[in-house]
């Protein structure tokens, strides 16, 4: 668990990270540098689930690779089943980090989104949603990992 006081918005205890795969964490099927190394970190902390329609067909590849949690979504229903997922674990207590169109609704109802414009840029509808944007996933995976920068960025 990860807990995070932010004033003016609150105390969050925060059990699940939900992330989104391509163009978030791994980029033409590939996991980015840096990411496993910040994954097993955080995993020791929270639940980590990776989440993706497996357009690559490298899914259970990484969640070896990563030694987590990987859900695989229908194509053409991601954004409604990546939702679904994130309020079967209560959204109350989840951080979701991604980038794309489909990923906006997880990030809405998070009780932190976390946009990434990483080198397949970010959907305007996913910048929209979030609550932090950060220019790479590994500046996400440090502001989920340092609850004082979190509460920085988000403070009222």
């Amino acid at each position: 668990m990860i807990t995070v006081d932010i004033p003016g918005r609150g105390t969050l205890a925060l059990d699940h990270l939900v992330l989104d795969v391509n163009g978030t964490i791994a980029c033409d099927g590939l996991v980015l540098d840096g990411v496993a190394s910040a994954v097993r970190a955080l995993g020791e902390r929270l639940h980590v689930v990776a989440i993706t329609a497996d357009a690559r067909g490298t899914a259970t590849m990484l969640g070896e690779e990563l030694g987590i949690e990987v859900r695989i979504v229908p194509a053409g229903e991601e954004g409604r089943s990546k939702l679904e997922y994130l309020e079967s674990l209560d959204p109350d207590r989840c951080v979701a980090i991604g980038n794309g169109a489909n990923d906006a609704l997880m990030l809405r109802a998070a009780a932190v989104g976390v946009g990434v414009i990483g080198p397949e840029g970010i959907a305007g509808s996913c910048l929209l949603a979030a609550d932090v944007v950060t220019t790479s996933v590994i500046d996400a995976l440090a502001l989920v990992a340092e609850p004082r920068r979190m509460a920085a960025t988000l403070r009222s």
